[in-house]
């Protein structure tokens, strides 16, 4: 309980807090995250390719409906809603504390909370564009396709998402920079900080308190103030 109480001591204190959220923060929603002992990288896939490939973008256009069989498979999971975590950083947000929320996941939970100021800097299954033509396609037109969508055009409908080999979104990435580096407080949450470049964001932070929560050890552990090693339900419900 001292870590909780040094933690929200913290809270108490700032008034421009940013949070860095990645998969870890939608386990509680039922969501798997990618590099925990049960996440998806290490689950028994039906195909003989790594997680990476299936979601880089030589995957998209080389193999597309390979990529659509593992992204509907695995990507898109319906009927989730927001859990504690969620709510407790729309909390934050109400009464002025929480400024921006940075995320590397796509499944817009984050909004669904009611966040306003969400940069998603790894896109979201929400948003799909056709190749050829840039019409703008729904997540329930991607759930209804058989195989590969396609938009009206005749072409190919892609999840407005980075994919592995893709730069990120550059206005999205420019915000979570302004954001970080002018915040006083930094909450890094779920999130393991190894995928590049999203994870060099947390060298952009100037402020007092660097914050990571995280069920494993990360390699930015030396540079927090404050290191919990727990499951986020565990940690948001304590402090709620």
């Amino acid at each position: 309980m001292n870590d909780i109480n040094e933690l929200k001591e913290m809270i108490d204190e700032v008034d421009n807090i940013v949070v860095f959220t990645g998969a870890g923060v939608s386990t509680d929603s039922g969501l798997k995250d990618f590099r925990s002992s049960d996440g998806i990288y290490h689950i028994k896939l039906d195909y003989n390719k790594s997680p990476e490939y299936m979601l880089s973008s030589n995957c998209f256009y080389n193999e597309t409906e390979l990529f659509y069989d593992f992204y509907k498979k695995y990507m898109i999971v319906v009927n989730v809603k927001p859990n504690i975590t969620h709510k407790y950083l729309k909390k934050l947000e109400d009464i002025g504390k929480l400024k921006c929320v940075i995320t590397q996941n796509i499944d817009g939970l984050h909004k669904l909370a009611g966040n306003k100021n969400v940069c998603e800097i790894h896109g979201s299954i929400y948003r799909n564009y056709c190749v050829k033509c840039n019409r703008k396609y729904d997540l329930d037109y991607i759930k209804k396709s058989k195989g590969i969508p396609k938009c009206e055009c005749g072409g190919i409908i892609k999840p407005e998402v980075t994919l592995y080999g893709e730069m990120l979104p550059e206005d999205e990435y420019n915000n979570s920079i302004k954001a970080i580096s002018k915040c006083d407080m930094l909450m890094v949450l779920g999130t393991s900080l190894t995928v590049f470049p999203a994870s060099d964001l947390i060298n952009y932070f100037r402020g007092k308190y660097l914050v990571i929560i995280n069920k494993d050890k990360t390699n930015y552990d030396y540079k927090a103030n404050l290191v919990i090693h727990d499951s986020l339900g565990n940690v948001f419900n304590a402090i709620s």
